[in-house]
């Protein structure tokens, strides 16, 4: 299990859980919700925020964000 500010770009996992309650709600109405696919698209050149695809678009999301978000990399082929 990785945190998804951990992912490299271009690279895909699954999401399991998340760690904060207080922002639970706010990426779920985003389309963070488990078992959803997410795609690491872009970095900023800070770091911070990274963009990601999820359900179909793309959304940025600030790193400490993006750190209470726990997924399963998928292996890429």
């Amino acid at each position: 299990m990785k945190r998804l500010s951990e992912l490299a770009i271009g690279q895909k996992a699954e999401i399991l859980s998340f760690e904060k309650d207080e922002i639970f709600i706010k990426l779920m109405e985003m389309g963070c919700v488990p078992g959803e696919i997410v795609k690491v698209e872009q970095r900023a050149p800070l770091g911070d925020p990274i963009s990601i695809s999820v359900a179909g678009y793309h959304l940025s999301l600030r790193i400490n964000e993006a750190d209470s978000i726990f997924v399963k990399p998928l292996e890429t082929t």
